[in-house]
């Protein structure tokens, strides 16, 4: 989104050097890859081959060992969802792949936000005993449930906990818990979304049921896991966690499935409802298009219509469902334009009670947001102002719920462990990512946890951290503006979160300026000193009118395929746009 008058800096990547492996690959990519910390070309390999062994992962022994038992007991098993987007996916695969293995009585609660909350809390526990369950399998939530997880065993109910959330001081006296963000773990499962958590659960018990020669006893075949992929793919671009190395095999196998046509019905449904093309889907696109329909049940209504969506396979109905969600993302966009107005009023209330700077870490709170908005306001605004935000909204008993997102360099759950620290009883709970994190605190607490916020973001970030950068991977020659370059860079890797598409910078004479939809603005740009034109789009522009009869910009941009009619051409998409002339 742009914004007129809001300079920014561009900021090229460079890298030390360019490994002797990456020299075999064109030398755009080779620069590209070494900028984003690639030195091997086994890196960029996307097999599933190349996966680690999940019995990497601490606790998977005890957690397996588990589930087997529950399996030969052909005990009732409940899985608690999160209700967003990972949590929904997270839900599916456990469903499905534990259906595939065996298991003969899977149910599913996810608890609805506005009547709950978020995990596994005492009177979840409740729901689930009413079920008949004697095991729970927690899914995206679990690693701070330490009243759930009692309250659960009181009743002799089993909690199996499969999260990927940071864990506090204490952890849940549950029966197992697989969490790559426990202590002892490599690194390289940190970055695994919930959905991918339990995926790896899976694998790993089917090859101790293969073993035990589970699958021959019980007349089964040996199920594909490969199948959950699509769902995989989806929660993990969805919860928006770094694409690093597993992360990027994950999503690229599931991209694959989804474009040979063997997505789940509620994938093709979600795809056909935000006119997405199977074939040509790009990780970005299941950030931009399904995830926010996805999310909108748990943000607006209840996440089990999400879930019902994801498990159905009946095609009718999965389109039926998709078409509901897809009215509830038009609700909650809706919503989010009207509490965005409000937040840049009170922004602007608060430049003009400090006309000389504005706080680093920012808190803003209206009587009547929505809380299920509030994270994707604070996403707006943060992007708008690059600085780390927090969006509440009521919750009741006179508390407030927060969203939290951060900018690079700040990990935003490590402010709040460090506020609920320095102020044990500011805090009553919290949780999440670097990222990303939800909070709750009392409603008569917001002006000194506001206070304290902003001194906890000022000790850990400066004033250049806070300047809007645009990266840019360099200068494209109008030789290198070509369609092949284009298809090169967008099948040559995964890209998203922590290792992003490249995006590139340059002067161009503006040839013709339109708005498009009210909201886009579509340009045709002439590289300086050149013959060449190129189609441009930039999307939400904000005050688009402002552009009209521009003569000459500077922009960064991806390069992309513009596929119209059949007809495949060259498209910047653009990320900045400065007025030159």
């Amino acid at each position: 989104m742009y914004y007129p008058g809001d300079k920014q800096t561009i900021v090229l990547r460079t890298a030390d050097s360019v490994s002797s492996e990456l020299k075999e690959w064109p030398p755009l990519l080779a620069k590209i890859f070494a900028t984003r910390g690639i030195a091997l070309a086994s890196e960029l390999d996307r097999s599933l081959a190349s996966l680690p062994s999940p019995w990497a992962i601490v606790g998977m022994e005890g957690m397996v060992t588990a589930l087997i038992d529950a399996l030969r007991q052909s005990v009732c098993i409940c899985i608690v969802a999160d209700f967003d987007a990972d949590g929904a996916t997270s839900c599916a695969v456990a469903l499905r792949g534990l259906t595939l293995l065996g298991a003969k009585h899977v149910k599913f609660i996810v608890p609805n936000r506005f009547e709950f909350g978020y995990g596994l809390t005492p009177e979840i526990v409740e729901v689930v005993a009413q079920l008949n369950a004697h095991l729970i399998i927690t899914v995206d939530n679990g690693i701070s449930s330490i009243d759930g997880v009692a309250a659960a065993q009181a009743k002799g109910i089993r909690v199996l906990i499969t999260d990927h959330h940071l864990p506090g001081a204490s952890l849940p006296k549950a029966t197992a818990i697989v969490n790559p963000n426990n202590p002892g773990n490599e690194a390289q499962f940190k970055d695994l979304a919930g959905v991918g958590v339990i995926f790896y659960v899976l694998m790993a018990l089917r090859s101790r049921l293969r073993e035990q020669g589970w699958f021959a006893e019980q007349g089964l075949q040996e199920p594909n896991l490969a199948q959950l992929l699509d769902f995989v793919a989806l929660g993990t671009v969805a919860d928006v966690v770094p694409l690093s190395r597993v992360n990027r095999i994950l999503v690229h196998q599931g991209l694959l499935r989804i474009r040979a046509g063997a997505a789940h019905e509620g994938i093709k449904a979600l795809l056909q409802v935000s006119g997405k093309t199977a074939s040509t889907l790009a990780a970005a696109d299941l950030g931009f298009a399904l995830g926010p329909r996805l999310n909108a049940a748990g943000r607006m209504d209840d996440m089990s219509l999400g879930i019902q969506c994801l498990i159905t396979n009946d095609a009718g109905l999965a389109h039926s469902i998709a078409l509901q969600l897809d009215d509830l993302n038009n609700d909650r966009k809706d919503i989010e334009t009207q509490m965005k107005r409000q937040a840049l009023a009170l922004l602007n209330e608060m430049r003009l009670a400090d006309s000389k700077h504005l706080s680093s870490g920012i808190c803003l709170y209206d009587e009547n947001w929505h809380q299920g908005v509030i994270g994707i306001l604070a996403g707006r605004i943060k992007d708008r102002l690059h600085r780390p935000v927090i969006a509440f909204a009521p919750a009741g008993k006179d508390t407030i719920k927060g969203s939290a997102r951060s900018i690079p360099g700040l990990h935003i759950r490590d402010v709040l462990s460090d506020i609920a620290a320095t102020q044990p009883k500011l805090l009553t709970k919290f949780g999440g990512h670097a990222m990303a994190a939800g909070l709750t605190i009392a409603m008569h607490d917001l002006p000194a946890f506001t206070l304290m916020f902003d001194e906890m973001v000022n000790r850990r970030l400066t004033q250049l951290d806070l300047e809007q950068k645009v990266w840019s991977d360099g200068v494209l020659s109008e030789y290198e503006m070509t369609l092949a370059t284009a298809d090169l860079i967008q099948n040559a890797a995964t890209w998203g979160q922590t290792f992003p598409e490249p995006v590139f910078h340059g002067q161009f004479e503006v040839v013709q300026a339109r708005i498009v939809g009210q909201k886009h603005l579509k340009l045709v740009l002439r590289l300086n000193n050149s013959s060449l034109l190129i189609d441009g789009i930039a999307f939400f522009v904000e005050q688009v009118e402002h552009w009209q009869g521009v003569r000459s910009v500077l922009a960064a941009y991806k390069l992309a395929v513009n596929d119209y009619q059949g007809k495949r051409s060259v498209q910047f998409i653009i990320q900045y746009l400065e007025k030159l002339a």
